[in-house]
């Protein structure tokens, strides 16, 4: 059994898309990150940046104890592994799957969650920013057309794979974004084609329910207002007990 600690976001929906794909038994655990329950101390043994989504394998490979892994695009990287889904085997094809996995995580994701920040949550509008991380998520999503029109149905070539599970739920927030998917066919042939999979629906379902309507204060400060005294980490050793 794998406990997944997650909340309905992009990051989070990666790994339940993937956890839904690889049809792999799961329990969710929801970490509250507009009440700050990221930073609870067991939580933080889980995840020392402090930061969903995180996995408990209490069944891994050859047995022993629990596997804890933090980081979306590692925890993609070690279900895979787990499955041998969704990551090739083959020497060009593996690398290039995980190129663009990494393209993701180093940059349509930061990105455009600074570009939302600036354009949703900031207190005040700040044009340069806005229009620095809007430039930049308008090239990414230019990157990404390109890509999709060189290897047609998928974003590494050949199969579905983890990049695309990756890639997905941030062009979710297209609209959020102010991106008009028109502009990016190819984007949106592919984003069209993978909403369709029956699995893809039921990870971006998982605790929809949970998501607040508004933004508020205390939110406000659990998400943008902390420091490195909010990350203080429990003593050493007590993680074994997850």
């Amino acid at each position: 059994m794998i406990e997944l600690y997650y909340w309905p976001t992009p990051n989070g929906w990666k790994i339940s898309i993937m956890l839904e794909e690889c049809g792999l038994p799961y329990r969710f655990v929801p970490v509250n990150i507009g009440k700050g329950e990221q930073f609870a101390p067991d939580f933080l043994a889980i995840s020392p940046n402090n930061r969903m989504p995180a996995i408990v394998d209490h069944g891994p490979e050859g047995g022993g104890a629990p596997v804890v892994v933090f980081e979306s695009g590692a925890i993609l990287i070690y279900l895979a592994e787990k499955t041998g889904k969704f990551l090739p085997s083959a020497l060009r094809q593996r690398h290039q799957t995980l190129q663009w996995l990494m393209w993701q995580m180093g940059g349509l994701g930061p990105m455009a969650g600074q570009n939302g920040h600036f354009l949703l949550y900031a207190p005040e509008k700040i044009p340069y920013a806005v229009e620095r991380y809007g430039k930049e998520v308008d090239r990414l999503y230019g990157v990404l057309d390109a890509q999709l029109e060189c290897t047609g149905a998928f974003v590494a070539g050949g199969d579905y794979s983890i990049a695309d599970m990756a890639i997905f739920p941030w062009v979710r927030t297209h609209k959020a974004q102010q991106v008009d998917l028109q502009k990016f066919p190819q984007v949106q042939r592919w984003y069209n084609a993978l909403f369709q999979r029956p699995a893809v629906k039921r990870g971006l379902d998982l605790g929809k329910q949970l998501r607040a309507p508004a933004l508020t204060e205390e939110a406000r400060q659990a998400l943008f207002g902390q420091t490195a005294h909010s990350v203080k980490r429990p003593p050493q050793g007590e993680a074994q007990g997850v």
